[in-house]
This record gives structure tokens, sequence and C-alpha cells, in this order.
């Protein structure tokens, strides 16, 4: 994992990006204290995406029924 200070980071906000994209993760500092992480956008949407999935799958595979015993103003009590 890289560390940036926050100056750098704006100066060099270009090249922290290009090297982001290529899956790194970089540490932002501000007087010595990590203040901000830069990650690609991609990390944790393969796991947040089976887990969609999954329930999905869950969802598809249980029967609809048609017991509506509420009503609209019940649902947003």
């Amino acid at each position: 994992m890289k560390t940036v200070t926050a100056s750098d980071a704006n100066r060099q906000f270009s090249s922290i990006l290009r090297e982001v994209s290529h899956g790194k993760v970089i540490t932002v500092t501000l007087r010595g204290r990590p203040v901000a992480m830069i990650a690609p956008a991609r990390v944790g949407s393969r796991r947040r995406e089976a887990a969609r999935q999954r329930l999905l799958d869950r969802l598809h595979q249980q029967k609809a029924t048609d017991a509506r015993n509420w009503s609209r103003d019940e649902l947003y009590e």
C-alpha cells in the first residue's frame, strides 16, 4: 500500500488515479495522520454482487403468496 501526503495527492492526482485503476490502494495523510484511502471502485463489488445473486436466487425459489392482509397505510406505519 502506498502512502502520500494530501498536498502530493493534490499535485499528482492524475497519476494516483492511474495507479488506483491498476489495483493499488493509496492512503492519504494529513500532518502525518491517515485521513483517506483511495481504492479501486471494483474492490468488494464481487462479494456484494455474489451476495445479491444469492438473495435473488433464494427469492426466486420461494413461491409467491397472494395473502395481503395489510393496507397501504398499515405498511407505512
